[in-house]
């Protein structure tokens, strides 16, 4: 779309939404009305906007310098130019108002003020709007978390991601869910051995409520990832490998992550009674560690026999 084009379009997409003069005077004798979340937010985006647009230059984004400038930074018409906006549709962005912004326009102005993925998610969540194309977080393991895994001896540890692959985790972990480096890849999730025969679905003494909390939290993870192959894949997989799985996904159950207690019977050892807590290893819901400490003093003697190599 053209600048000039934008730019004309602009007013008559904002009459729509713009109220009148009339209609936004405050009458002798009321209360002007209560800021709501929605004016907070978008008032955090105006200020958002200009202290990104405050800190370019020209020669940043590829224009030619034009001199000494009275404001520090790009102008608001360089800004909707690299955006391909109308000017007065950004001007009425920076400043606040109430319009209809789309995300491929949000994407471009991303892009004209070069944003990096923390100050682009920001923008998106403050113009309440769902980012096209939005970074995810690496699943992979660093060896300082790796590290922290072993130092959870005697105590079983593992990292998981937000649809259950097993990352990571220590030996102990093992007496839990069996040997996971016999398993092929897509096997080595805990959605996947909770309804499918395994060691995990074996100790796993409250296996059948555990598992609908499981779907649950899954389904609940999966409203940001469901147009992904791999999410879509292992839902696929569990439909047809197990009827008790189908039957609780079509409960439509939604829970967030959460801490709470499980019980385990393993073979040589004993049951343990154990208290599950998650250590999110990012800013987001993504990757996590879990831990499995002991609820009562018979569960941490047990925990002393947990095999100490995997």
């Amino acid at each position: 779309m053209s600048l000039t084009t934008a730019a004309a379009q602009a007013p008559t997409t904002r009459a729509a939404h713009a109220p009148t003069a009339q209609a936004s005077a405050v009458h002798p004798g009321t209360a002007p009305a209560a800021a709501t979340p929605a004016d907070a937010r978008r008032h955090d985006l105006a200020a958002f906007l200009r202290s990104r647009r405050e800190r370019l230059t020209p020669e940043q984004v590829g224009l030619p310098p034009t001199g000494r400038r009275r404001t520090p930074g790009l102008r608001r018409e360089e800004v909707a130019q690299l955006a391909a906006v109308g000017v007065t549709w950004y001007t009425w962005l920076e400043q606040g108002r109430d319009i209809q912004v789309s995300t491929q326009v949000l994407d471009a102005v991303c892009r004209a003020l070069l944003l990096d993925p923390s100050e682009r998610a920001h923008l998106f969540t403050l113009a309440a709007a769902e980012d096209p194309a939005p970074v995810y977080e690496c699943p992979s393991v660093t060896p300082s978390v790796r590290l922290v895994l072993e130092q959870m001896a005697p105590y079983p540890a593992g990292v998981i991601n937000t649809r259950y692959d097993v990352l990571a985790y220590n030996a102990q972990y093992t007496a839990i869910v069996g040997d996971l480096d016999a398993l092929p890849p897509e096997d080595r999730n805990l959605m996947w051995l909770a309804f499918t025969p395994s060691r995990f679905r074996e100790v796993l003494v409250d296996h059948e409520t555990e598992r609908n909390v499981m779907v649950a939290r899954f389904r609940a993870a999966m409203a940001d990832h469901g147009s992904e192959p791999g999410w879509k894949s292992l839902v696929t997989r569990l439909q047809k490998a197990s009827p008790d799985f189908a039957q609780a996904w079509q409960r439509h159950d939604v829970a967030r992550p959460g801490n709470g207690l499980k019980r385990f019977l393993v073979p040589g050892v004993g049951m343990l009674h154990c208290e599950y807590t998650n250590f999110w290893l990012g800013p987001r819901l993504g990757s996590r560690m879990i831990t499995y400490t002991p609820r009562d003093e018979r569960t941490r003697e047990l925990m002393e026999l947990l095999p100490r190599k995997s």
